[in-house]
């Protein structure tokens, strides 16, 4: 497998060679939807891509943090967090980071048959905004699948299950609404009526937590979220959760490190950027700290990933 290198660190992208693409081109199940590219590039800065000679794919950019712009049809849009937009297949365009700063980015270009469906309506930006039922983690979870599975894919079983979860990524943004309402916890019952005591308001900050897990929140994005004045809402989520908001949020990551670390073979910089941590020293006192051992030694505790 071939791995695109743009320099950014954190970076994972694999692009296909042209045999694999080849056998997906002429597998009856592939050839509804497949990809050529994908990749993740974490808080890229300088990023700029222009292609003037147009090419065969949709090129899909899901803005988790930051902000960037992209151009076609001779228009320019504006991105940013939790926006995502898909370029047409055979039209020059340029997109790349806002001046100045930096995008983390979920990308991919994919074609078939039914790839038209999933782009309609989407050469405009598409929010996908912090909801009780965004699944914004479910999401990035499917996306991480077909990332690991290319990676590794020697054949054609690994290209069919690849193809199948782009069509399940796609759809969740394609349809929205029916990927949230599938994901609603119905033993809850009515979800907004969580909100009308402590413990609902807790619950709703710890999912905004999740969904954010790969960005850098402040307290007063969470009480943006939740609507509560800082006061109140710290001494209410520490009576539930006995921790203070930032506290928590930090274990959540450590909690995801865990994950990585055990279920992937993501270098260690890269398990940085994917929970919102820039300084990888940093990241080992944090986790030596809620862990009592470094993440390295943490890892060698827990079996290879197949």
């Amino acid at each position: 497998m071939i791995r695109k290198k743009d320099g950014f660190q954190g970076e994972r992208a694999v692009v296909l060679p042209p045999m694999l693409i080849e056998m997906q081109e002429q597998d009856a199940l592939c050839q509804s939807l497949l990809i050529t590219d994908i990749g993740y590039y974490p808080k890229a800065e300088h990023h700029h891509r222009i292609r003037e000679k147009v090419i065969d794919q949709y090129v899909l950019i899901y803005c988790v943090d930051g902000s960037g712009f992209y151009v076609v049809d001779g228009k320019r849009y504006e991105v940013e967090r939790n926006q995502y937009f898909i370029l047409p297949a055979g039209k020059p365009h340029e997109y790349g980071a806002t001046a100045g700063k930096q995008w983390t980015i979920y990308w991919l270009h994919f074609r078939g048959d039914h790839a038209p469906v999933y782009a309609e309506g989407a050469q405009k930006p598409q929010a996908i905004n912090v909801t009780p039922t965004s699944r914004i983690s479910d999401r990035i979870n499917i996306f991480e699948e077909i990332l690991t599975t290319l990676h590794a894919a020697a054949s054609l079983e690994d290209l069919r299950y690849a193809s199948s979860l782009l069509h399940h990524f796609l759809a969740s943004m394609r349809y929205l609404g029916q990927f949230r309402r599938a994901g609603k916890d119905e033993s809850h019952g009515n979800k907004p009526s969580l909100y009308n005591d402590g413990k609902g308001t807790v619950e709703a900050a710890i999912h905004y937590m999740q969904e954010n897990i790969e960005n850098r929140i402040t307290l007063a994005d969470v009480l943006r979220y939740v609507g509560y004045s800082q006061s109140h809402f710290s001494a209410v989520f520490k009576k539930h959760t006995g921790q203070s908001p930032l506290a928590y949020f930090n274990r959540l990551k450590i909690e995801y490190a865990c994950r990585l670390l055990k279920e992937t073979d993501l270098k260690m910089n890269q398990i940085c950027y994917k929970i919102g941590i820039d300084d990888p020293f940093y990241f080992s006192r944090m986790f030596s700290k809620q862990m009592g051992m470094s993440p390295t030694e943490y890892r060698s505790l827990t079996p290879d990933p197949e």
